[in-house]
């Protein structure tokens, strides 16, 4: 069975945002915007997802 992975974007800047949803957004490997990495579906991949939900698009791959 294949592992599941998750294509992120981001979508809205980081103008304004808080320090630690910046820091969240450089440890998925988003620099800057509409940039995308493919990382595989995990707990921890998630929940930073989730942290910072309101300024990426998800799909699963």
């Amino acid at each position: 069975m294949a592992k599941k992975r998750l294509k992120i974007t981001l979508k809205k800047s980081l103008i304004g945002s808080r320090e630690d949803q910046r820091a969240t957004v450089r440890s998925l490997g988003l620099r800057r915007l509409n940039s995308s990495v493919v990382l595989d579906d995990t707990p921890q991949v998630r929940g930073m997802v989730r942290k910072v939900s309101h300024l990426l698009m998800v799909e699963e791959v």
